[in-house]
């Protein structure tokens, strides 16, 4: 299986489509906000020539209203992957949702399932308390993984408290523990490497794309799902807000531009630490790939 990441804007659709293209593969996206149908142009999902292209899986796939986790992910890439093999074809990966990935490679980490009453009391604590006394909760209990997640993070920062009132032991535990695991596929990782102004810069400028395309029209006619994730998705909050009258145009291309940034820097952080991963200039990356890329499966192989 040959695995595409990296940063978001930095060229992975198109890349990943010239790579198929040479090995005679098919692509699953690993992209946690592509999963969802009617949310396109704030998504940058592959556009309708590319999508022709290539055989894609996992791209608009799920209703609006309908939880996504990467367990789910993982079980439809699984079946995709099977169904890809089984037609003699290489798998290729591609998409910037690195915990879709891990998963996907390595596994899930053993957990417990959420536990709804213990939740609400952890938000009601929250809301009373403030997010910084929350995260004071974790730091006392889990230290390595309060500083993984900023103060404001407080869907993931519950999940960890949450996860040591039900096991006894932190969550920073149960993830050492899980990388012993093997992996549950053999895997070449490609992880794009370009100069960070240039991820930049073409944030910026896809962001201009985005406003200019219509995603604030977009944003109104999927005023139904305005209570969803993908609505919460960096875009369309801020084309909420100027439907809502809260923000203007102008100011929503540089809100959602910088928000895209910041986002693109964690990717950064985070791909520089994956496993076995072979780290790739954009300008180089087609043809060390395609000459690496390991022989397809033969069927029922």
């Amino acid at each position: 299986m040959v695995v595409i990441a990296g940063p978001t804007a930095s060229g992975k659709t198109a890349l990943a489509i010239e790579v198929a293209k040479r090995i005679d593969a098919e692509i699953i996206s690993a992209d946690s906000q592509q999963v969802y149908r009617y949310f396109d142009i704030g998504m940058a999902k592959p556009s309708a020539d590319e999508l022709a292209a290539v055989p894609h899986h996992l791209v608009n796939v799920v209703e609006p209203t309908e939880d996504f986790s990467a367990a789910r992910f993982a079980t439809m890439a699984d079946e995709a992957i099977a169904q890809i093999r089984s037609r003699g074809k290489r798998v290729l990966v591609v998409g910037g949702t690195g915990l879709y990935l891990r998963v996907l490679l390595h596994g899930v980490v053993a957990a417990p399932s959420r536990d709804d009453e213990l939740r609400a009391k952890l938000e009601a604590f929250a809301d009373e308390h403030g997010n910084a006394a929350l995260h004071a909760r974790l730091a006392a209990v889990d230290p390595v993984t309060a500083a993984k997640h900023p103060v404001a993070d407080r869907l993931r920062v519950i999940r960890a408290l949450e996860i040591h009132e039900l096991t006894g032991k932190p969550a920073s535990e149960h993830r050492e523990a899980h990388a012993f695991v093997e992996d549950r596929y053999p895997y070449q990782l490609w992880v794009l490497n370009p100069e960070r102004e240039a991820v930049y810069a073409a944030i910026n400028s896809r962001t201009q794309k985005m406003f200019d395309a219509g995603l604030i029209d977009e944003a109104r006619r999927n005023l139904q799902w305005r209570n969803t994730a993908p609505m919460r998705a960096v875009g369309y909050v801020q084309a909420l807000a100027v439907i809502d009258g809260t923000m203007t145009r102008e100011q929503a291309v540089i809100d959602t531009a910088q928000a895209t940034r910041k986002y693109a820097k964690r990717q950064f952080t985070w791909f520089k630490k994956e496993k076995g991963a072979r780290h790739v200039e954009p300008h180089r990356a087609l043809e060390q790939i395609v000459s690496a890329a390991p022989r397809p499966r033969s069927r029922g192989e």
